[in-house]
């Protein structure tokens, strides 16, 4: 064999190497999980049966790749649930989506300090966020963050969609509010003149959008992603031009979802069916 030949093998076995993936390992989920994410995940609730059970497999796979863990703080099955579903909820539109830069979801049980991760103190105002240098691959989550993003009564804040929504962010290399690796390249100007219009906006005290998104554009992406997941109807009432792109950005439409369909106004808590 000349030497030639051997490179071309060893280049071929390198590209079986990266490009071949395993199947993905699915978990079971807790005796009683679908009255939990009935109650307490509002968006599982605006889905028809068939919906109801492709969520359940997306969160078993989630579920099968990546561990979530308490730092001082017990994680029960709502907690488990609750993560699975704020990294479902915003790849529901993409069947093939896996989290790559996700190994680790760390429960903390308070809001922290981003310099050192300390739940005690001052400046404790971190309610979640995407690791970076020696917490790559790790996302850090308050757990009262968590839960109180699905039960609070405005479903326009979610700590766990926002975190989740910067690794989507993340996966073309770079959280900075273009989610390149999503977004068909010719709504690229489109996007990023919306949200300098939309933070303007916001910072002249001219927009219902939490002030936060005004911080940078990869946080305007990411609270108006809870926005739109959270209170579809009122944030396209509100929004229209912000929700017709993120449904090309998402690859999904809520307010197509039955428990929406139909209905004039979003209620601020869902029933659960």
């Amino acid at each position: 064999m000349t030497p030639v030949m051997v490179l071309l093998l060893i280049l071929a076995l390198s590209l079986i190497v990266v490009f071949y993936k395993k199947p993905l390992k699915k978990v079971s989920l807790p005796e009683g999980y679908k009255n939990i994410l009935a109650e307490h995940v509002a968006f599982y609730r605006s889905l028809d049966e068939v919906g109801k059970t492709r969520f359940e497999e997306k969160i078993k796979e989630f579920l099968g790749y990546v561990r979530i863990e308490g730092v001082k703080t017990t994680v029960d099955d709502l907690d488990r649930l609750l993560v699975a579903s704020s990294a479902v909820i915003p790849i529901f539109g993409f069947p093939e989506w896996r989290y790559y830069n996700l190994r680790d979801v760390l429960l903390y049980p308070d809001t922290f300090n981003a310099d050192n991760f300390s739940t005690a103190g001052n400046r404790r105002d971190v309610l979640g966020m995407v690791g970076e240098g020696a917490l790559q691959m790790e996302m850090i989550l308050s757990k009262p963050a968590l839960r109180q993003g699905f039960a609070g009564s405005s479903g326009r804040e979610n700590a766990g969609i926002h975190e989740f929504v910067h690794l989507l962010d993340k996966e073309d290399g770079a959280v900075d509010g273009l989610p390149e690796a999503l977004l068909d390249k010719k709504y690229a100007i489109p996007w990023l003149n919306l949200m300098a219009e939309n933070v303007s906006a916001i910072k002249a005290g001219h927009s219902d959008i939490n002030i936060y998104g005004a911080k940078n554009k990869a946080e305007f992406f990411a609270v108006a992603a809870e926005y739109f997941f959270g209170r579809p109807q009122l944030f396209k009432q509100k929004h229209p031009a912000l929700y017709d792109l993120m449904t090309r950005i998402f690859h999904q439409q809520p307010l197509a979802y039955p428990a929406y369909a139909g209905s004039r106004e979003a209620p601020d808590t869902p029933k659960a069916p």
